[in-house]
């Protein structure tokens, strides 16, 4: 049984570095901000995530596992949230926005 929450701990850890390296690789190969941003907040919230369940598994039921659920919702709620303030100040501020922008007639 041992091996077996070793096996799924190091799986979720891995995915969670394979989700933290697209991210790295999104937030240095897009131009614009608002695309950066998206990459690096999907970035955050998923890899953080998915790696913090692996600690989880790793970390068996006890009260660190308690405390690391918290650690994911509260990461789950506070990142969408500072990201999409952080696009609307962008979006309310910049001049060129129009040039970045595919606008779409009905």
């Amino acid at each position: 049984m041992e091996w077996l929450q070793f096996a799924l701990g190091t799986v979720f850890l891995l995915t969670g570095l394979v989700i933290f390296g697209i991210q790295i690789f999104g937030v240095f190969r897009f131009r614009y901000v608002l695309n950066r941003m998206h990459a690096a907040a999907l970035g955050d919230t998923l890899g953080l995530g998915v790696s913090l369940i692996g600690i989880m598994i790793f970390s068996g039921w006890n009260f660190v596992t308690l405390k690391l659920f918290l650690i994911i919702l509260f990461l789950w709620c506070s990142s969408p949230v500072s990201s999409h303030l952080v696009s609307r100040l962008e979006a309310g501020t910049n001049e060129h926005l129009e040039e970045h922008l595919e606008v779409e007639e009905r």
